[in-house]
């Protein structure tokens, strides 16, 4: 079993850090590039920036802040996603020092610029975020979202994350968009459901609030990688305290 990664999460909106509960009511989190270097030093293995306004707003990413975060994270890994939907939005984002792209709505809307994105860079650069939400009405029980979860797509998120292998992704970013920012734990039915139906490392996102939903995102999510937001910004937890609890339970981590 290869090393448990753990991933703070950068969500931007106008030059700042953010976080909110449900994908609403946001408030501060600081600066992103003070944040960086904090997690720089606290030992994240990647840290992964969301630009959450950016399809909102019709725009393309802001280049700078990813720019600025990559530079101070040095040899940190940093994913960045929000407002890509071509090519050369991936190529600017590669040159400005990011090490991997994530794609929710542009990937759901144009699928075939997944495979280009595969073909040209290499999959294990290439990260597909799925923003789910619970719907009965969908086979696996839960509804791919897009535009920031305003807006319902009518895709099952089990079918989708199987697509995404085929499409040449190379992660998977499972949000479960009822628990985001809850602190309750990790939506595991969801994870666990994505992680099954892909042969792809998943990346569980959304709720984690104790140190006990870390492990448990493993163990009973299937997740290879563990991303979370509120308990690091407001410092709950520190990077080390997650990473050593999970060590001390058996669950290899780069220490």
């Amino acid at each position: 079993m290869r090393p448990i990664h753990i991933i703070p999460c950068l969500d931007m909106k106008n030059g700042r850090v953010v976080k909110g509960v449900n994908f609403v009511d946001l408030r501060d989190a600081g600066d992103p590039v003070e944040n960086a270097a904090y997690y720089r030093e606290a030992g994240a293995d990647e840290v992964t920036m969301l630009d959450i306004a950016a399809t909102v707003e019709g725009r393309k990413t802001r280049v700078q802040w990813a720019q600025d975060v990559a530079a101070v994270l040095g040899k940190v890994p940093l994913t960045v996603g929000g407002g890509i939907n071509e090519l050369s939005d991936i190529e600017v984002l590669f040159e400005a020092g990011v090490a991997k792209v994530s794609m929710n709505s542009a990937a759901v809307a144009y699928p075939d610029l997944v495979t280009e994105a595969a073909e040209r860079w290499g999959s294990e650069r290439i990260v597909i975020a799925i923003d789910g939400r619970r719907n009965e009405g969908m086979p696996s029980g839960f509804e791919v979202v897009v535009s920031g979860g305003q807006r319902g797509t009518g895709i099952d998120c089990v079918e989708w994350a199987s697509r995404c292998e085929d499409l040449g992704a190379g992660t998977l970013l499972p949000t479960s968009m009822d628990g985001d920012g809850t602190l309750a734990g990790y939506d595991l039915k969801f994870t666990r459901a994505i992680a099954d139906a892909a042969d792809l490392p998943v990346i569980a996102s959304g709720g984690a609030g104790t140190l006990e939903h870390f492990y448990e995102g493993v163990k009973k999510g299937r997740a290879s990688a563990l991303l979370a937001a509120s308990v690091f910004h407001f410092r709950t937890f520190t990077i080390g305290q997650v990473k050593e609890y999970l060590a001390d339970r058996d669950i290899p981590v780069r220490l």
